[in-house]
């Protein structure tokens, strides 16, 4: 039988065509719908098997036709229907080019793989009523035949030879461990589920055992099959792969020797600024021993709870101090919580945008890696980057505009590296408004700017195999590899050692989305300096602010030229 089209020819504009492929996706990804807040009944999990991926890349096909008819007929000629054109375009470009590399027969990673989201769409389901929990009981009763459909992709991948590297493979199988065994001696399913009705608790129950067995089949097959099939595969990718991926992450070719040697003119300067930091906390110190000191003696949060009441006193501060002076933001986008992230999470806090009709709120998540003393030194500019006018700004700011733009444009047509350039961005603006003069706060600051120094140093050095320059300071015409990466971040960079590890095994399983951070931060300054170039005067920050948050997504490629006409 022929496939029906998406939308009818008379409608074919493009962001009518992006809004029908949203509507399509959800129905076969419900994931994503919860994630946007739409079908809250809905208690099915995607189809992870080779035929479910086939069919959001058929799904992806069609629609690039369909576009492409609407383009011949001249649709698309006002400004907004092209920008969403170009970025439908080039998104589903990207997503397909990965999809017919076979990437999704290797994705097993510490983070971002549908085995993580199977598990992580239930801390962003509602809860509060009885059919509510009904739904979840339901829908956690059919992890187990989602489980099998990613096993059957990954066995394809076994049997095509597309395997994921043997860091990723010990990671996810010890993140397993844990989420099986919480430490309470009962799962992490369990535990979710422990707070639901007495009337469903029998479903519950059986529901959370049947889930916590399948995670636990899983395990066993990753350790005992898949592992010995990917002892020797290679856990960086080279420089084919790895460009294919850097356009996926983050909407452009790269010049990735030019991105590389920059990269390491901004090591230089931020060396060099961090040393002068580090004096301010203590005289003489280097910048490790600077904050190794604010770690063990600096001020601190003590317990998980008053951690996170202290971060949500942060960006609520943060709102009621930028509104109306930086930013313009309406009533829904001045809600944000903070939130402790479930066990087993990898090591990095992160942002879960709302739902597009706001009914569940943006949400930041910190993982406690076992730990219930929180030192507050480096926590400041990561919340300023994970909620307030980080994530939470953009991505809530979004969802605000998606009746004058497209649902695609300001949902997962998202870029990574457009969100994360912003994120990093909102640091620094926080930076030069004065909001970290603090000794060990703007320590904090320039250290979170290091790290993202060394993510482009470190992620395109070890995928792409090239050499530490000539005026490294640590090895230098020496090749990079995973071993001597791991050990010039931690020379260079103050976070913990299972911190570091963590961060090492996700560039190694997401190449290509780490650079996105400092290389979108750059794309973000040029086209803030470049409309203050041609307004002069004029210029007016918090107007630039707000037209460049209710643009939604673009690539890279066009970033800097959008924001540049602002």
């Amino acid at each position: 039988m022929a496939e029906e089209p998406i939308i009818t020819a008379d409608q074919a504009t493009p962001r009518r065509i992006a809004d029908a492929y949203v509507h399509a996706y959800v129905a076969l990804d419900p994931l994503t719908a919860t994630y946007l807040g739409l079908a809250p009944g809905d208690d099915r999990l995607p189809d992870l098997s080779p035929s479910g991926q086939a069919a959001l890349a058929d799904l992806g096909r069609r629609t690039l036709a369909e576009l492409d008819a609407a383009e011949r007929a001249g649709a698309g000629d006002d400004p907004a229907e092209r920008r969403c054109a170009r970025l439908l375009r080039e998104r589903l470009t990207a997503e397909l080019a990965v999809y017919d590399a076979g990437e999704e027969f290797r994705a097993v990673r510490n983070l971002g793989s549908p085995l993580h989201g199977v598990r992580d769409i239930f801390t962003l389901m509602p809860t509060a009523t009885d059919d509510d929990w009904a739904v979840i009981a339901r829908r956690l009763a059919r992890v187990p035949q989602a489980l099998d459909g990613y096993r059957a992709t990954l066995t394809e991948g076994i049997r095509r030879g597309l395997l994921s590297g043997p860091r990723q493979i010990t990671t996810v199988v010890g993140q397993l461990a844990e989420w099986i065994d919480s430490g309470s001696g009962s799962s992490w399913f369990a535990d979710f589920t422990a707070d639901g009705p007495h009337t469903l608790r029998d479903e519950l129950d059986r529901a959370a055992a049947s889930a916590t067995a399948a995670l636990a089949e899983l395990r066993d097959w990753l350790r005992d099959v898949y592992a010995p099939a990917a002892e020797h595969a290679p856990d960086t990718v080279g420089r084919e792969r790895y460009a294919r991926m850097v356009r996926y992450w983050n909407g452009a070719d790269l010049d990735l020797d030019e991105a590389y040697r920059w990269a390491w003119g901004e090591f230089h300067q931020l060396a060099a600024e961090m040393r002068a930091e580090a004096g301010k906390v203590l005289p003489d110190a280097t910048p490790l021993e600077a904050m190794r000191n604010l770690e063990e003696d600096g001020p601190a949060i003590e317990g998980a709870e008053a951690a996170r009441d202290w971060l949500q006193g942060l960006m609520d501060q943060a709102i009621q101090d930028l509104q109306g002076t930086h930013f313009d933001l309406a009533e829904p986008v001045r809600r944000v919580e903070s939130m402790i992230a479930p066990p087993g999470s990898a090591a990095a806090p992160y942002y879960t945008a709302p739902s597009l009709d706001f009914s569940r709120p943006g949400r930041t998540w910190l993982p406690t890696r076992g730990q219930d003393r929180f030192p507050i030194w480096d926590l400041v500019s990561t919340w300023y980057h994970e909620g307030v006018p980080g994530h939470h700004l953009q991505l809530a700011q979004w969802n605000h505009v998606a009746g004058s733009l497209s649902t695609y444009q300001v949902s997962f047509g998202q870029v990574s590296a457009n969100s994360e350039g912003w994120a990093l961005y909102a640091e620094r603006l926080m930076d030069e408004l004065g909001y970290l003069t603090d000794p060990g706060a703007r320590l904090g600051y320039l250290n979170a700017q290091m790290m993202r120094v060394l993510r482009v140093i470190v992620d395109i050095g070890m995928h792409v195999g090239l050499d530490f320059p000539a005026d490294s300071p640590y090895r230098p015409g020496e090749p990079m590899t995973p071993e001597n990466a791991r050990e010039f971040f931690g020379q260079y960079c103050g976070l913990a050692a299972d911190f570091l590890d963590s961060e090492l095994v996700r560039y190694l399983g997401m190449p290509g989305q780490a650079i996105g951070y400092k290389l979108g931060e750059r794309a973000w300054l040029q086209g803030r300096a470049a409309a203050r170039a041609a307004h002069g005067d004029a210029f007016d920050l918090k107007a630039w602010h707000m037209a460049a948050l209710s643009q939604g997504s673009l690539g890279l490629d066009d970033l800097v030229a959008e924001l540049s006409r602002l």
